[in-house]
């Protein structure tokens, strides 16, 4: 058995990540096995990005500061993380600003 190619099952959602994290937007699956996410940082700064089953979660864990499950992701990536179906995402930032981008899916 292989590594499936990432397939799409819910639509893009988008914020803009910044000294303060933006209010946390829920990445809708259309299946109850898409618990997979694409992300995409499209800016020039490093994110810290935070999910959670609520949006309080998701808040809290983004924090520049690395505390509790803060993912940090470097300018212009793209990884796939493997979370709950439904997560509320947000990302702060050190300095300036980064467009994110999350698709909730299956596969690497």
């Amino acid at each position: 058995m292989g590594i499936m190619a990432f397939t799409p099952m819910g639509n893009t959602v988008t914020f803009l990540a910044a000294t303060t994290a933006p209010t946390p937007v829920q990445a809708l699956s259309t299946t109850i096995g898409g618990t997979q996410y694409r992300v995409h940082n499209s800016g020039n700064v490093v994110i810290y990005l935070g999910f959670g089953d609520t949006a309080n979660a998701a808040t809290t864990a983004a924090n520049a500061s690395i505390k509790n499950a803060t993912i940090t992701m470097v300018a212009g990536s793209v990884e796939v993380f493997t979370f709950n179906v439904n997560q509320y995402v947000t990302a702060a930032t050190a300095s300036g600003s980064s467009q994110v981008y999350v698709t909730p899916g299956d596969g690497q």
